[in-house]
């Protein structure tokens, strides 16, 4: 019986939603306007570097191609159903995405650094001292990441926008994300008492508090889920 490694492969699907997904301001008829171009210095980046956007629980990923241009992977339902190239190219909406990852499909694209980092702040070949010699040249990542823009198959777990740039600035696609999501739970598995007792104290926080802060969320519904599912 397999039910918890595929109820925390759904959970993390669903946690990494929050890595793309943009809160839409209250009277923006579902749309938000990125930031304007030339809000971000693009003088210290290079072709071929990698770029992380943190976000709430997770960070997302591209390389830079160079002339204010970002590739990087991202849920997309589109690919799977049009070869319109300009209707793809439009910035992906939350529903978009959302159905992108039920379908496990999604494209690697290529956007301006203001629409991929959406406001965020940016990190530059920040992973490097994680592989110290495995580093390729730019000029490779770079080659890499283009030959590869287009639609793809989507796994939160095998196939997300971290292994796409580790493999294209390092020959490896790894996720120390998942990796570090997958340890979580073999932790939080391995003593079904601090299971059960986490759930308590996630639902006792939203009935006192009404709603559970965001460096929380894990804590509280990771357990949950997976007592429920086990």
């Amino acid at each position: 019986k397999n039910t918890v490694p595929q109820a925390a492969s759904l959970l993390l699907e669903k946690l990494m939603l929050l890595v793309h997904i943009r809160p839409l301001p209250a009277g923006s008829g579902g749309k938000t306007p990125p930031p304007a171009p030339g809000y971000y210095d693009t003088s210290c980046f290079k072709r071929g570097d990698l770029l992380e956007v943190p976000r709430t629980l997770f960070i997302h990923f591209g390389i830079y191609l160079g002339e204010n241009r970002v590739a990087h992977l991202m849920p997309d339902i589109l690919p799977s159903i049009t070869s319109d190239r300009r209707q793809i190219q439009q910035m992906v909406t939350n529903k978009r995405l959302i159905l992108g990852v039920i379908a496990r499909t999604a494209s690697v694209r290529v956007d301006t650094v203001e629409d991929f980092a959406y406001g965020g702040s940016i990190l530059v070949n920040h992973m490097d001292r994680l592989f110290e010699d495995q580093v390729l040249s730019n000029e490779e990542a770079a080659r890499r990441a283009e030959k590869l823009v287009g639609g793809t198959a989507y796994s939160l777990l095998w196939n997300n926008c971290e292994h796409f740039v580790t493999y294209c600035r390092y020959g490896a696609p790894v996720s120390f994300q998942t990796d570090k999501f997958c340890e979580t739970v073999k932790m939080i598995i391995r003593d079904q008492r601090s299971v059960l007792a986490s759930v308590l104290v996630g639902l006792a926080s939203i009935v006192c508090l009404g709603v559970a802060p965001s460096t929380t969320l894990p804590t509280i519904f990771i357990p949950f889920f997976l007592w429920m599912a086990g």
